[in-house]
């Protein structure tokens, strides 16, 4: 578990940017030392707790990277043709044991082993058999031409995944061709979720007239459980200041983090702010982020604690650029810079200058064949609508003041943010 000082996160310079923020989360929540030893089918998604070093060349032998006629560079012919005679045959598998002589040839698949003697392959579709069943190799392919040398691709001893990488299919892939069957990663951060308010309910329960079902806590674990979180889910919980005191102190004994949404302003209907000063310290920060603000952190019992927005959209984005950053952190990951896309813009829009801003957008082909954004027609942060009808976020820099139609700006698809 995290075991932070109370005043860790305090910051009392202005308003903070966005990337401050991440720098800050970045020095100062040290990764949980913890790890855990998976088999490849479950190793995805997680981090990799330890280099993993090849014990083995790939290829592990020389090969064909085609199916044709295998012959040693030194026999080529320089002008016309020359024949050779078809000494023998192989295939990728076992069992593979020949030989190349002066003037011979032997048929080789892609993948099989280079017979002895031989470094150069001739496609088959490049070749023709004579009357007498030899081959005829025609001039100008160069020495080593469709031959994949052994360690081409790895060579041992080299690190081929690093510790602190975020596993994607292709790294198992690269792990299970090295004859791993298992990998060391990092535990799973062991994060709470809870909701509060008066004014929210539970889904298939009864909900008055002036209340709204609770749909951040779904939105907030979804995007955890695709971090590789473990989850506990503290429900709703009342605006009682005591009963948030009290769940806020019991959660910091065993988890390594503490999230919520709603409730940390500086409103007198904010209960978390006053439970969490109650159990810990908050240190509100001022981040030029829209939509996001409020957006605090603190500690409890030497658990980080983050709140978000209580919009929806707020809470989305300030979820990805600021919790997503902090978990990744206490799980040991290499930090990951979230790369806008250049697109043109189809719409026009005015900012403040010095807050960096996400605009909701949609992409659709342009007349030129290339793909464009469009704005989500509506604003408002509590819009869930302009999340499930969007394709992803245009990132606006705290240096632009103005989009018009035909600017290139920088689009974030919403699967890069979690």
């Amino acid at each position: 578990m995290a075991q932070l000082s109370d005043d860790c996160f305090a910051f009392g310079g202005p308003m903070m940017t966005v990337a401050e923020t991440i720098a800050l989360i970045a020095s100062r929540l040290q990764p949980l030392a913890e790890s855990e030893s998976v088999p490849l089918a479950e190793a995805d998604g997680r981090i990799l707790a330890r280099d993993l070093i090849a014990p083995m060349a790939l290829p592990p032998f020389a090969n064909s990277a085609v199916d044709g006629y295998a012959v040693s560079g030194a026999d080529l012919p320089s002008t016309g043709e020359r024949a050779f005679q078809v000494s023998g045959r192989v295939q990728a598998g076992p069992g593979a044991n020949l030989s190349v002589a002066s003037g011979e040839a032997v048929r080789i698949f892609t993948g099989a082993p280079m017979p002895a003697g031989a470094d150069t392959v001739f496609m088959q579709e490049d070749v023709r058999l004579d009357e007498t069943g030899a081959v005829v190799l025609p001039a100008g392919l160069k020495a080593g031409a469709n031959m994949r040398p052994a360690g081409e691709d790895v060579r041992r001893g080299a690190v081929v995944l690093d510790a602190g990488r975020r596993l994607r299919p292709q790294d198992i892939a690269m792990a299970a061709a090295l004859g791993e069957t298992r990998l060391d990663v990092s535990r799973r951060v062991r994060v709470a979720v809870f909701s509060t308010g008066n004014e929210i309910v539970a889904a298939g329960t009864p909900r008055g007239p002036t209340q709204l079902y609770d749909s951040n806590r779904f939105m907030l674990m979804a995007m955890l459980a695709r971090l590789g979180c473990q989850i506990t889910d503290l429900g709703i919980l009342p605006d009682d200041r005591a009963a948030i005191t009290e769940m806020l102190r019991d959660a910091s004994s065993v988890q390594d983090l503490i999230l919520t949404s709603g409730g940390v302003s500086t409103g007198e209907a904010d209960f978390v702010k006053d439970a969490v000063e109650s159990a810990g310290s908050l240190v509100f920060w001022r981040v030029a982020i829209k939509p996001g603000r409020p957006v605090a952190m603190g500690v409890i019992g030497g658990t980080p604690f983050i709140g978000l927005p209580g919009n929806p959209v707020a809470s989305f984005v300030t979820f990805a650029h600021i919790a997503r950053p902090a978990i990744l952190a206490l799980a040991g990951a290499t930090p990951e810079s979230v790369v806008a896309t250049p697109i043109r813009a189809a719409f026009s829009y005015k900012k403040k200058e010095g807050r960096r801003e996400y605009v909701r957008v949609s992409l659709r082909p342009a007349t030129n064949g290339s793909a464009e954004a469009v704005k989500f027609p509506r604003e408002g942060a509590g819009l869930l609508s302009s999340l499930v009808e969007t394709d992803g976020l245009v990132e606006l820099g705290e240096d632009v003041t103005a989009v018009q139609p035909g600017d290139i700006v920088g689009f974030i698809p919403y699967a890069s943010l979690y």
